[in-house]
């Protein structure tokens, strides 16, 4: 009745025409449907948190958040995202604070599904399938995630982008290095390196670069392999951060990380944080870093 009354008033202040043009205005406002907000969505996995950010749809909770800014470097998660703790023993009373619409998890977490299903509806996304593409499987996830936060149009585009920037990058090149050798250390005396079924060896195929290692891999492409059996490979070495406490010191003393043929020639390429189970933001970030480092240009970055 306020809003009836303000409305008399109001038109009888304005001549008859505008004052139909108002009124027509004022019903379409009132019978307009309400904006619907944006699914609020927590995740305890970071593959899951870098693509929900990416795709401007930040979750409200993601689990231990500095080491997420440790291992995955980029994107990094707004101030409005809570850290929900561990990855495999979240606050649960926390997380149902947030009421989030939906839990996103990995197949990692699922022994959790049944706890956080009291909390919301738990959404299950897998990668690193061997019987499947790499590169498609990072598409198809970025796709079922989108539909689930609504950014389905803004999925769309982050992967014409990333196909279109890994083709001109691919055709910016202006030497053929040698195969290259990608690490992550576990400790001084082993270390992961990464091959087919992996995220690495994804972007390395787009880019036209060939991979040294040749070996087996796991689910997650890489093998865990000591120091000594890459020894014989004459490759370009790229090692990709964070290192393990206390491991750079140690490798100043190790006799046998001195034999790798590029550490010899010291032309080993660092490369900051990048997390080797991610999808497409994190797939993005590898191929500007390796890419500008191998042409010399790590000024760009």
């Amino acid at each position: 009745m306020i809003f009836d009354s303000h409305r008399s008033f109001v038109c009888s202040m304005v001549p008859t025409a505008p004052r139909l043009m108002l009124s027509l205005c004022i019903l379409l406002l009132a019978s307009s449907p309400p904006a619907t907000a944006q699914p609020r969505i927590a995740t305890l996995d970071w593959t899951l948190a870098e693509t929900l950010i990416a795709l401007d749809a930040a979750p409200v909770g993601i689990a231990q958040i500095d080491a997420y800014r440790a291992w995955v470097g980029a994107p990094h998660p707004p101030a409005s995202s809570v850290d929900l703790g561990l990855r495999s023993q979240p606050n649960l009373e926390l997380l149902a604070s947030l009421a989030p619409d939906y839990l996103v998890i990995s197949p990692m977490f699922s022994n959790l599904v049944p706890r956080l299903e009291r909390i919301a509806p738990v959404h299950l996304f897998s990668l690193y399938r061997a019987d499947q593409d790499t590169w498609q499987q990072l598409c198809d996830m970025t796709r079922g995630i989108a539909q689930l936060a609504e950014r389905e149009a803004e999925a769309e585009q982050m992967i014409e982008e990333a196909e279109a920037r890994l083709e001109a990058l691919a055709q910016q090149r202006t030497s053929d290095p040698s195969p290259l050798l990608v690490i992550q250390f576990i400790d001084d005396r082993h270390v992961r390196v990464f091959g087919r079924g992996g995220l690495y060896q994804a972007v390395m195929t787009r880019l036209g670069l060939d991979n040294a290692w040749q070996g087996e891999t796991n689910a997650w492409g890489f093998s865990l392999v000591p120091l000594e059996q890459l020894i014989p490979l004459d490759a370009q070495l790229v090692v990709i951060e964070p290192y393990p406490l206390g491991v750079e010191a140690a490798l100043t003393r190790s006799a046998l990380w001195p034999l790798l043929p590029s550490v010899a020639e010291d032309r080993v390429i660092n490369l900051p944080a990048v997390w080797s189970f991610g999808a497409l933001p994190s797939a993005m970030r590898f191929a500007e870093l390796l890419a500008a480092h191998l042409e010399g240009d790590i000024d760009a970055l």
